[in-house]
């Protein structure tokens, strides 16, 4: 079939990888513009773009589908020209208008990192993280108009372990997408068995799991130790866990587990031990969470050990 591949960062590169790998034609690459990262603030290619490159595809990089300006207009144009027979959406990043949803053959498909319609929207790893959800997994959905509303095509599961981050679920999720996208489009006819048998999302059970910010990395400490090592996990490796040092600046904690340290009748945030385990800090309902690898401004992240090395923390300091 004639693919038409749309995604951005690492996440979707993982399934374009697998695309690449099938007997498929992929007769476009669509991507996010080049941002500029780095502390030169260089313009750079979307892990999307690169891998494209890599295997001289063509790629396409508008700001917009909006059929109400020229730009938009002719964006459109140009992608109903390739006349492809499905278009695979993974991360992409903009929205897409009905014009190009029905463009395809068989429509727009969406690699969705959550079991559907739990956690639709933008943050879905870090907020099933972050609530406790014992399970997650990728959804192939046929796209709709709506947030995430799209028919469910396929559905995979993956246990969230107890040390799982963001950033390791984030990989265990992108390879489950890759293969079940496959799957779905292994042929022709596997892709109209999976069109023909897919189910109406219930919205009576959605979750939107909505952007994260900066703000809420903030550490609460009165909150319990489960939900604190919940949280640090969640926004590891973004924005990443921080609690105040002063003013100005924060100290930013990259992971965590769960300490078996006494804390009862211990203030909230104060540190009862220092380890080659971490640094073992009471919480809010009497427990204590153990930080294992932490960052002071300027500085690189430290391991547990490396943080007692350090002695910039005190017992009995509250942070």
């Amino acid at each position: 079939m004639k693919i038409i591949f749309a995604g951005t960062p690492e996440f979707a590169a993982v399934a374009l990888k697998a695309l690449i790998q099938t007997d498929h034609e992929i007769v476009a690459v669509y991507t996010q513009p080049d941002r500029k990262a780095g502390r030169g603030q260089k313009l750079s290619p979307s892990a999307v773009k690169q891998l494209a490159l890599d295997h001289d595809l063509k790629v396409y990089q508008p700001l917009h589908f909006k059929a109400s300006t020229e730009e938009g207009l002719a964006a459109q144009q140009e992608l109903a020209a390739l006349n492809a027979d499905i278009m695979v959406v993974a991360a992409y990043g903009l929205i897409l208008p009905q014009a190009i949803l029905d463009m395809p053959k068989y429509g727009c498909l969406n690699i969705h990192g959550s079991l559907l319609p739990r956690w639709r929207g933008a943050a879905p790893i870090q907020r099933a993280i972050a609530t406790g959800d014992a399970q997650t997994g990728v959804t192939i959905m046929k796209m709709a108009a709506g947030l995430d509303t799209g028919d469910m095509m396929l559905k995979t599961l993956c246990p969230i372990e107890a040390h799982d981050t963001s950033a390791s679920l984030h990989d265990k999720l992108a390879d489950q997408g890759a293969e079940a996208i496959c799957e779905v489009l292994k042929t022709e006819q596997s892709l109209q068995q999976y069109l023909d048998a897919r189910e109406v999302q219930d919205d009576a059970l959605a979750v939107y799991a909505h952007k994260l910010s900066k703000a809420e990395a903030q550490v609460d400490w009165s909150k319990s130790a489960l939900e604190i090592d919940r949280n640090i996990r969640a926004f590891n490796p973004w924005p990443v866990a921080f609690t105040p040092l002063d003013e100005n600046q924060n100290l930013r904690i990259w992971n965590c587990e769960l300490s078996s340290e006494n804390a009862q009748n211990a203030t909230a945030g104060t540190i009862l031990l220092i380890n080659k385990h971490g640094v073992h800090v009471a919480c809010g309902d009497q427990h204590a969470i153990c930080l294992t690898s932490l960052q002071w401004p300027g500085g690189k992240a430290l391991n547990a050990v490396q943080v007692m090395q350090a002695q910039k923390l005190e017992i009995g300091q509250v942070l």
